[in-house]
C-alpha cells in the first residue's frame, strides 16, 4: 500500500479538532499530505498569533475547524467562525489573525 498521509491515522474515525493542540506564543502544524500538486495541513494560532501577508502559488482553501480568525485577501477582510471556509486565490497576498484561538485545516491546490 503506498499512503499518501502522513502524521495521521488511516482506516480510523478521528475528530480533526483534536490533531493540532494549542501552545501559546506560537503557531502549531500538522502536515497531512504534501506532494507535487497538492498540501494539506492542519494549524492551531493562539490569540493574537499570525502568519503575516505573502502570496502563494496554488489556490489555498482554509476551513475553520475551531474558534475565529481574521483573514485578509488582497485589500479586504473576512471574519471567519467555527465551520466557515475561503478560498485564497494563488498569486494574491493573503494573511490570517487569530482574533480568538482558531484552528484550521489548510488545502493547498498548486498550478501545475
Amino acid at each position: 500500500m503506498n499512503n499518501k498521509m502522513k502524521n495521521i491515522d488511516v482506516s480510523k474515525v478521528l475528530e480533526m479538532e483534536k490533531l493540532v493542540d494549542y501552545k501559546e506564543g506560537q503557531v502549531v502544524s500538522r502536515t497531512l499530505s504534501q506532494g507535487r500538486n497538492l498540501s494539506v495541513t492542519l494549524f492551531a494560532f493562539p490569540e493574537g498569533e499570525e502568519i503575516s501577508s505573502h502570496s502563494s502559488s496554488g489556490d489555498a482553501m482554509v476551513y475553520i475547524i475551531d474558534g475565529e480568525a481574521e483573514i485578509t485577501i488582497g485589500e479586504e477582510k473576512f471574519n471567519l467562525k467555527k465551520g466557515e471556509t475561503i478560498v485564497m486565490p494563488s498569486g494574491v497576498p493573503h494573511a490570517l489573525y487569530a482574533s480568538k484561538n482558531f484552528k484550521m485545516q489548510l488545502i493547498v491546490v498548486f498550478n501545475s
